[in-house]
């Protein structure tokens, strides 16, 4: 074993069977000790061949004085394992079951990885936070590696050298930061202490010399303050919990830079915390402490008063204590200690600055509890913790470690377009951690992404294509619809002729078009501006097949309404109650809305639509595939809701013939290709040639109109091996 990376005296004279019995703790089930044991076992065995820096028993002590859960700690032990390949995540899920496997990985991942921000860039420092954050599906994660970096300072502090000093920057820009955010305050103490004394050597040397005794009797003497407190405010007759808060040195030195003032001046290098049950009785408290004690004027602070921005609310003061010195008290409730710990993180955020962020802070605020948790029993609280990742946004870095924010859901090709627009035009490829992806790729927080480009480029028409999914940020997309808007307007004619010539040999409705009626429905006052639109970008091919498909129904409607005025009257009468109009728009759940159409889009019976909430004017329906709902704004699209309408649309059978080279896992890509396209599959033909392993399919299916069919067209082009798609006339039309 490698003994040298054990710091821990006491752990050092342990064995394996008092070693299991410290870490299992006297609470917690049989099964989850015996878990832990083999987790040892694993550790032990390991270490040496797991790279890292810090050995896992000192990591499992520093986790086990934060009282935390079982799982926490095997986690723990585990990565040196996973990460010397003697246990895989299959291993892991059999023998410690999903949760602890998920746990293993998650940390496998956080101390295996470099989150050093650069220079002179503190949103990149947030941001880089954020991606550890976005990283990880169960927060403990983060915990286990705050812990895995406090023993490696621990070691690096002996002999400092380059790469310590580049540990100590990036701890303190990012990983002591996020200690703070989850209210580990004696890890981040510590972290920012020895981050410091490899950094600044000499300027903690003079500020640990400076100070008149050392951090043991700064905190012996703040106790003993906090008891003369507790027993004064006894004599009153005031219940209070009085507890003491000592200065760090790195903090010591960060409020000296900020308010450039000497180590003498400081007025709160001890410092004390009241917490009591009324609000009346945080002034009655704030009388005694200055009839008892001489106050410095200058450093009171009234945020009961006064609240902070983020709500925070307390009473600092500061008195001239026992010996001269200065001590700072501050006074709450135990409502406000509630909300400046576990509310909103006011705490840290007084202390960092930046944005609300509801999701983290739910997640820190439930770890914050399970930390404070008596029993570690609280597996409800465990389940919530591990059911909630922050995933809303996506945080990657630039081969030059530059962090990028982007919505969920983005590919290399929005990357590409974020880091500059020539760079997104001249995209041809990208590579994710060092290997090629293609470009409709879902990026994932903490990759590295690499855009591959071409000296001269442009980007391609179905980048703009929904269904194809190489654009997902709206940012992107109206950066490609530029580009084409800004080209000569005979290039955009003559695309947009060849799209829609192609749009109608596929869907097979050449002979039925009309021109005119198509532009006049579609607010176009000749069919070749129509034609210039759609070349430019400005509408799509999905909207022609919904206003192919309209032109379509009207023209069914209409035969149906001569086949009735020559067939003979029907006695029946009509039940007007069971009758829809087929204009009716229903919004889910709710009823009595007022609705109008779009006249952007100018939806029709059978489009697939959607809804948005206009400021005064009910609901706005548009195509669900309507220029403006495809642009719109991030931060509108909150107000778009579900809308359908009134009746079921007919349905149409159809039959489409595909030609393919045939591959494995080719027909169930074709069946996905339907389903997310949500249109039924009845039948499948399916004839392969032996000899050049073509491939001939017939489906059968079901529509409702064009629209999805063009939707369905470009899922099926898109898969990899499929040649062509085309709709076999129905005879009997």
């Amino acid at each position: 074993m490698r003994h040298s990376l054990l710091t821990n005296t006491e752990l050092q004279g342990l064995d394996r069977d008092q070693l299991v019995a410290r870490f299992a703790g006297p609470n917690g089930d049989a099964a989850s000790a015996t878990a832990l044991a083999d987790a040892l076992d694993l550790a032990l065995a390991s270490v040496d061949a797991s790279g890292l820096e810090s050995h896992p028993l000192d990591v499992a002590e520093v986790l086990r004085h934060l009282n935390v859960d079982r799982q926490t700690i095997t986690a723990a032990l585990l990565v040196s394992a996973y990460l010397a390949r003697q246990i895989d995540e299959r291993a892991l899920k059999e023998r410690f079951g999903d949760s602890i496997a998920r746990l293993t990985v998650n940390v496998a991942a956080l101390v295996s990885r470099r989150f050093e921000a650069p220079v002179g860039r503190p949103e990149q420092a947030e941001r880089l936070r954020r991606m550890l954050m976005a990283m990880v599906d169960d927060v403990r994660a983060v915990l286990i590696k705050l812990a895995y970096r406090v023993q490696h300072l621990r070691l690096t502090v002996k002999e400092p050298d380059d790469g310590a000093r580049v540990l100590a920057q990036e701890t303190l820009d990012v990983i002591a930061p996020l200690a703070n955010r989850l209210g580990v305050g004696q890890l981040k103490w510590e972290m920012e202490d020895l981050a410091l004394r490899i950094l600044e050597p000499e300027t903690y040397r003079e500020i640990a010399k400076g100070l008149e005794e050392n951090r043991t009797e700064r905190e012996t003497y703040v106790e003993r303050f906090a008891h003369t407190l507790r027993d004064r405010l006894a004599e009153a007759g005031i219940q209070a919990r009085v507890f003491g808060r000592p200065k760090h040195i790195y903090s010591i030195w960060k409020k000296m830079q900020r308010k450039q003032t000497s180590l003498d001046e400081l007025y709160d290098l001890r410092a004390t915390r009241v917490i009591v049950d009324e609000l009346a009785t945080c002034y009655t408290v704030l009388g005694i402490v200055h009839n008892d004690w001489r106050h410095l004027p200058s450093e009171f602070d009234d945020y009961i008063a006064n609240p902070k921005d983020n709500g925070y609310q307390s009473l600092h003061t500061a008195v001239v204590g026992p010996e001269g010195k200065v001590v700072e008290v501050q006074i709450r409730t135990r409502e406000m200690d509630d909300f400046a710990e576990l509310g909103v993180a006011a705490h840290w955020r007084y202390k960092e600055g930046g944005r609300e962020d509801q999701a983290l802070n739910r997640a820190i605020s439930s770890l914050r509890q399970l930390l404070e948790a008596a029993d570690n029993s609280d597996q409800n609280l465990l389940d919530e913790i591990q059911s909630e990742p922050l995933h809303q946004r996506v945080f990657v870095l630039t081969p030059q470690g530059e962090v990028m924010d982007l919505t969920q859901g983005a590919t290399p090709l929005d990357f590409a377009y974020a880091v500059h627009t020539e760079v997104g035009h001249r995209c041809r490829g990208a590579k994710v951690d060092g290997h090629i992806v293609p470009l409709t790729y879902k990026l994932k927080s903490g990759e590295r992404v690499e855009v591959l480009t071409t000296r001269e480029g442009a980007p391609s028409r179905d980048w703009l294509n929904p269904n194809l999914g190489y654009l997902n940020t709206a940012r992107a997309r109206s950066k490609v619809r530029t580009w084409f808007r800004q080209q000569h307007q005979d290039e955009h004619l003559a695309t947009g002729k060849h799209l829609i010539d192609r749009e109608c040999q596929r869907l097979g409705c050449g002979s039925n078009l009309d021109r005119n009626a198509l532009a006049e429905a579609m607010k176009f006052q000749t069919f070749d501006e129509l034609l210039i639109a759609l070349g430019a970008g400005d509408i799509t091919t999905n909207q022609i097949a919904g206003r192919l498909s309209q032109q379509l129904r009207e023209q069914r409607q209409a035969e149906k309404a001569r086949a009735e005025q020559a067939a003979p009257p029907q006695p029946a009468e009509p039940r007007r109650e069971e009758r829809i109009q087929d204009d009716e728009i229903r919004i889910r759940g709710v009823g009595g809305l007022l609705t109008s159409r779009a006249r952007c889009c100018n939806p029709q019976p059978g489009d697939p639509i959607v809804g948005f909430i206009t400021r005064g004017a009910g609901v706005s329906v548009h195509r669900s595939d309507c220029v403006n709902i495809l642009r719109m704004p991030e931060e509108k699209r909150g107000r778009l809701i579900p809308v359908s309408w009134g009746d079921e649309p007919e349905r149409e059978p159809i039959t489409l013939e595909l030609e393919a080279h045939d591959r494995a896992g080719l027909l169930g890509e074709v069946g996905n290709a339907f389903s997310a396209s949500g249109i039924n599959l009845l039948r499948v033909n399916t004839r392969t040639d032996p000899n050049d392993r073509s491939v001939h399919m017939e489906l059968e299916a079901e529509i409702t109109d064009l629209g999805e069919l063009s939707t369905l067209f470009d899922r099926l082009q898109s898969l990899g091996s499929v040649q062509s798609v085309r709709r076999i006339p129905n005879p009997s039309a």
